[in-house]
């Protein structure tokens, strides 16, 4: 009997989980700005909007020199008089990562933007670097609605290079 109703549990929670998907994720803006422009240029970093509920990122950036040593600090916020910090606020080594996928949340990240980005490899990063068309944003997690606000600051050799910030609406459909 007990086992039974632990295996229902499971099957409840894992249910869940699997059709928590977002309904509606909408993003709204995204700001990128390079603090070191001879080591990256942003040509754009734009939003386009395709109907009322849908809108891609699109970001083409150049690295003008190699990039070996990358730190990336990854934090999400929720909007609440102001944006507020909310589920993780995180610093990893990309390439590290991009070696061994070891970082839950920066996992969650990745996921969504690996068939689009042509950041798919390990380092060193040069040359041209994209995301293009990205759009289908399912989020694994049961999230509250809310307007939300995700930051990323990539240091280079221990000094900031340049900021990506996306800002999205969640809407829970329940």
């Amino acid at each position: 009997m007990h086992s039974n109703l632990t295996i229902f549990g499971v099957f409840v929670i894992f249910a869940f989980l699997v059709s928590s998907e977002a309904p509606f994720v909408k993003m709204t803006n995204a700001v990128c700005e390079s603090f070191n422009k001879s080591w990256v240029v942003f040509h754009y970093c734009r939003l386009k909007a395709y109907s009322r509920n849908k809108t891609s990122l699109n970001v083409n950036a150049t690295f003008l020199q190699p990039a070996n040593n990358i730190l990336i600090k990854l934090k999400m916020m929720k909007k609440a008089n102001g944006y507020k910090p909310f589920l993780f606020d995180i610093a990893f080594d990309a390439c590290e990562f991009m070696r061994r996928r070891n970082q839950p949340a920066a996992r969650i990240v990745w996921n969504l933007i690996k068939d689009v980005s042509t950041v798919n490899h390990t380092c060193p990063y040069v040359g041209l670097q994209t995301v293009s068309d990205f759009h289908d944003i399912h989020i694994p997690l049961p999230w509250p609605s809310g307007d939300y606000l995700m930051l990323m600051e990539w240091i280079f050799d221990t000094k900031p290079q340049f900021a990506t910030n996306v800002y999205f609406t969640f809407k829970e459909d329940l």
